[in-house]
């Protein structure tokens, strides 16, 4: 009996917890984060389009479409990870993890922000945009998130091609059309994916583990995650050069480019020699440096030449 009575205050305490939802859960559902650097790319995709700066409509209703439908998928993955989020460090305390907000109305959530980015797009951009930004969602959130995230290593590396769209739909909603230029951005994107999320992933060897997802260093060891790493680097440097031997960019990219991909050379190289969970973070937080300076880069250069 007195078990019980003491049992009770604690439950009464509990209770409120999940009921005390703010606004910033539900932002936090969005990732901001991911959908800010998202954004960036965007907007840069849309500066190169063509010549001069696009008009403010394209600029505002372009990325707040994508930003919305970017959130959705965000969203849907905070549902379907729900029960891997709460054996991971990094997650545990997510909204839907926690139980502060159900996974039902995580999910009208995400319906409602997917809805109003299509109608933005359809309504103030073109077609051609809301589609294929539709399809990165899809892509993201359901071949990516319920399939490949738990079905093989190298989900990374297909799934990486819903997550290089930006730069692409903020083209196309400028231009109304695909251009290789703009899939070259996309391809520079693909390539950074995986020595990003691999060397995130030597650092939370043991959590993804636990969580029974199997990424690369899980399933084939730190030494050969670390040699992929290291080739998919100097793939991305290969694949960052493009842009200025295809003549879509001058001299002050051809010299960031070399620069930041040399230095992002240099922390895959320390990594396979050291093996150190300290050099795959600091090889995480530098590839996310690497993936906004060279874009700005890009469009520094674009600007100065122009």
């Amino acid at each position: 009996m007195s078990e019980q009575v003491k049992a009770l205050p604690a439950q009464q305490a509990a209770k409120p917890l999940s009921t005390q939802i703010s606004w910033r859960d539900y932002l936090e559902l969005t990732k901001p984060r991911v959908v800010a650097l998202m954004i960036l790319t965007s907007v840069i995709g849309m500066l190169l389009a063509a010549p001069g700066v696009p008009g403010w409509d394209i600029l505002l209703f372009g990325n707040l479409g994508i930003a919305l439908l970017a959130g959705a998928a965000a969203v849907v993955n905070h549902v379907v990870d729900q029960k891997i989020d709460t054996v991971m460090a990094r997650t545990r305390k997510r909204p839907v993890a926690t139980g502060r907000i159900a996974p039902l109305d995580a999910i009208l959530f995400a319906v409602v922000l997917a809805a109003a980015g299509m109608i933005v797009l359809m309504w103030q951009v073109n077609e051609l945009t809301a589609w294929l930004t539709l399809a990165s969602l899809v892509g993201y959130a359901g071949v990516y998130t319920l399939f490949l995230k738990r079905a093989t290593p190298q989900n990374i590396t297909i799934g990486g091609l819903a997550g290089a769209m930006p730069p692409l739909l903020g083209w196309t909603a400028v231009t109304g059309q695909v251009d290789g230029h703009a899939l070259l951005l996309v391809l520079i994107i693909f390539a950074w994916t995986p020595p990003h999320f691999w060397a995130l992933a030597i650092h939370r060897k043991e959590e993804y583990a636990k969580a029974g997802i199997p990424m690369l260093p899980v399933t084939h060891g730190n030494k050969y995650t670390e040699l992929h790493i290291l080739l998919y680097t100097l793939m991305l440097l290969a694949v960052s050069l493009l842009p200025f031997v295809t003549g879509m960019s001058g001299g002050i990219y051809l010299i960031g480019a070399l620069a930041l991909g040399l230095r992002f050379l240099q922390y895959a190289i320390r990594l396979l020699k050291g093996d150190d969970r300290r050099v795959a973070m600091d090889t995480f937080k530098y590839s996310i440096t690497y993936l906004m300076a060279l874009f700005v880069v890009l469009l520094v250069d674009h600007f100065v030449f122009f």
